[in-house]
């Protein structure tokens, strides 16, 4: 009979349960108050076809990385509302960045997202990534329908009692967990 692999152990206590474990809202009232980055990442691959007419500008639609910009950007901004247990933040800055990689093929995206805040922006980045490529998919579906999104993860973020965090595999990245 085979042996099961050990459990993995938490990182550490799940801030989002209460003592019963029922959700909650984690009070950030005695956080200091620091500059907070986060960066995430997410892909969308499509045919070498399909990548070419969004890159000469010849969607149906549209400007679509021009829309998926914005909507990664006011994606940032609603995540609170979107996702149960987030706070509202005053976001500084959102950046949305895609590139296109024929090697894929298809296009690269990364969200930044900055607050000044006692809580950190992960949640906003990822979301941002999130919509920004679910949004190019709307974009030009009706060309390919078999797109597929993929690798939405967190590659690095600062600030906040936790310190620094980069992806191994992220430039320079060592994991801290």
């Amino acid at each position: 009979m085979a042996k099961k692999p050990p459990a993995a152990k938490p990182a550490g206590k799940l801030t989002h349960l209460g003592k019963s474990g029922e959700a909650r809202m984690v009070d950030v009232t005695g956080k200091n108050t620091t500059e907070r980055v986060a960066v995430a990442e997410g892909r969308i691959v499509m045919q070498t076809a399909t990548l070419d007419i969004v890159l000469s500008g010849n969607a149906v639609k549209g400007d679509v990385l021009g829309a998926a910009r914005i909507a990664g950007i006011m994606a940032a901004k609603r995540t609170h509302q979107l996702i149960p247990l987030c706070h509202p933040l005053p976001i500084t800055k959102v950046e949305i960045d895609i590139e296109p990689d024929h090697s894929l093929p298809g296009f690269v995206l990364r969200a930044t997202v900055k607050v000044t805040g006692q809580t950190g922006v992960e949640m906003e980045a990822l979301t941002a990534v999130s919509i920004a490529c679910l949004t190019m998919y709307d974009m030009v579906k009706a060309v390919e329908k078999g797109m597929r999104i993929e690798g939405i993860r967190l590659l690095e973020k600062k600030g906040g009692k936790s310190g620094h965090y980069r992806a191994a595999d992220h430039p320079g990245g060592k994991s801290k967990v």
